[in-house]
């Protein structure tokens, strides 16, 4: 091991999250890792692409159907480039969040059928959609459902790819939707006999998507979004490296991807329409115009989200009493594409399972949903399907259509379930306080930060280590942003002096940022990088 791997916090923290024996800490520090497997271990992988070869094989038309985020973005594109090796007879499509919503739509699939659509392949979405899987054989049409969300009752009456399935074979089944599709592509590609390149092309996208989805980084997806990593920092897709280099990335890490190439684009849906985002990435390299124009309009739908979340989470935060076992509020007027945003920014707030609905002015509500760990969301809402219109989404986040009267039946069950479920194991709320390791401030350098770096990519399942500092003074508080709402802020203790910053929460913990108290500090250590200079700083989650 290098000098930087050696370094014994880092093993400390490798140790706490149980990697210990030397097989499983080489894996989890290569650069190269090898946990991945045959797609064809995957139940019904090999119907599946039977059936794409043979509808390509007899010039059948081919469409991708998808889902308005990353996740459903990425599986789009990196279908669609495995599929253009085989026929030109090929088109995608992702409904609008504000027209339609999520999933598959009757509608739709009339659209397709007049488009002189044979064969329909869902990413990211299906599952539940039992009926539209039958409207759609009944036109005449064949349809292949690939998913990773939570199975209903009853699977659609189809070829369906889904590692969640009950008796599914295939060894690890926590994938984003855009890992069942790349598995899908890497079948295809196989059986196929086309040049191995059209899957390494792909690694971007799989990267994206798996990272964007907060699915957990362990086992194939780590694998996954390391490669993706190496690729992504190779500027090979065109339209990927000019958003990245529009919104200044230049080393590309999971916290990229998270922070700054996820939420853009996942604005072109939210503000606009999701083709906006697969135009990007699926433009031709020399097509420089293109890409010009689509970035544009990304990072504009961009600026216009981070406006209106601000505004949708402050009104949704006036309407909480701070009592609520579950956050379950109708919050007319917010923008319906930004909900699930200020519902996630709220969750980790108050620590407590967010909905927030929003009227459509027919007499029903979309609602968005955002939970904690130990909380499953869809599981509590697929208990009372027979309430919804539509409903769907996993155990951390969700999304549904619902009519008002039938919402404020939900809202009361909801409390009271939640609040057993805190009975039942009280140690769900006490998610305050937590860290990793308690260091001491001068262990806060930039070769700590540094050597963090090995245990990337971080995410769902491999956070970012949160760190406790005890007993430093605030120095020099410098308020950022409308309200005031972040801080720059010097924390001293025995003569060591650590840079910090803390988002989105300066105005709740002023009094103690203003007193001369001495506190603890939790957070995470990270690199800052500003105008070819490195620097560390301390991310503050939390001021005890």
């Amino acid at each position: 091991m290098t000098e930087e791997i050696r370094n014994e916090i880092v093993l400390e923290l490798m140790r706490l999250r149980g990697i210990e024996t030397e097989e499983d800490i080489e894996e989890y520090l290569s650069d190269l890792p090898r946990r991945t497997y045959d797609p064809f271990l995957m139940k019904n992988m090999k119907e599946a692409t039977d059936l794409i070869l043979a509808e390509a094989a007899a010039g059948s038309r081919i469409c991708i159907y998808g889902d308005y985020d990353v996740d459903g973005i990425t599986s789009v594109c990196i279908l669609h480039g495995v599929l253009s090796q085989l026929t030109d007879d090929l088109t995608w499509y992702i409904p609008s969040r504000f027209t339609e919503g999520y999933g598959l739509h009757k509608e739709a699939i009339d659209t397709l059928r007049a488009d002189g659509v044979d064969l329909i392949i869902t990413v990211d979405c299906g599952i539940t959609s039992n009926a539209e899987v039958d409207y759609a054989q009944s036109l005449g049409m064949r349809i292949l459902v690939t998913d990773h969300h939570q199975l209903g009752d009853t699977l659609p009456d189809c070829i369906v790819i889904d590692p969640k399935q009950e008796d599914e074979t295939y060894p690890f089944r926590e994938l984003a939707g855009c890992g069942v599709a790349y598995k899908l592509a890497q079948a295809i590609q196989r059986q196929a006999g086309l040049d191995r390149s059209v899957i390494v092309e792909s690694l971007d996208l799989v990267a994206s998507g798996t990272v964007a989805d907060i699915v957990p980084l362990k086992d194939e997806n780590r694998t996954i979004v390391k490669y993706g990593l190496h690729k992504m920092n190779e500027r090979g897709r065109a339209g990927l490296a000019a958003l990245e280099e529009a919104i200044s990335l230049k080393e590309i890490s999971s916290g990229s991807i998270s922070y700054g190439i996820a939420p853009h684009l996942n604005a072109a849906g939210r503000m606009k329409h999701a083709a906006e985002a697969v135009k990007l990435l699926l433009a031709e390299d020399n097509d420089r115009e293109t890409i010009r124009r689509q970035v544009e309009i990304l990072t504009s739908c961009n600026s216009k989200r981070k406006k209106l979340q601000d505004e949708a989470y402050d009104r949704s935060k006036e309407m909480i009493t701070g009592e609520e076992a579950i956050i379950c509020l109708r919050v007319d007027g917010i923008h319906e594409g930004i909900a699930g945003i200020a519902a996630g920014k709220l969750k980790e707030d108050y620590l407590r399972p967010v909905i927030l609905a929003t009227s459509t002015g027919d007499g029903m509500l979309k609602g968005t949903g955002r939970s904690i760990v130990g909380v499953d969301l869809f599981r509590l809402l697929d208990d009372h399907r027979e309430l919804f219109a539509r409903v769907g989404g996993h155990k951390r986040a969700c999304g549904f259509t619902i009519s008002e009267e039938n919402f404020r039946t939900l809202q009361p069950l909801l409390e009271e379930e939640v609040r057993k479920i805190y009975e039942a194991d009280p140690s769900i709320m006490e998610q305050t306080g937590q860290y990793d390791l308690e260091i001491e401030a001068r262990d806060v350098t930039l070769k700590l930060a540094e050597a963090l770096q090995v245990m990337e990519p971080f995410g769902e399942g491999n956070e970012l280590p949160r760190f406790l500092v005890r007993d430093v003074k605030i120095l020099w508080p410098t308020y950022m942003g409308e309200g005031d709402r972040h801080v720059r802020f010097k924390a001293e203790k025995n003569g060591a002096r650590v840079s910090c910053v803390l988002f989105q929460k300066a105005q709740d913990y002023a009094e103690l940022i203003e007193s001369d108290r001495r506190v603890d500090l939790i957070g995470t250590v990270e690199i800052n990088e500003w105008n070819d200079r490195k620097d560390v700083q301390m991310i503050v989650k939390e001021i005890l």
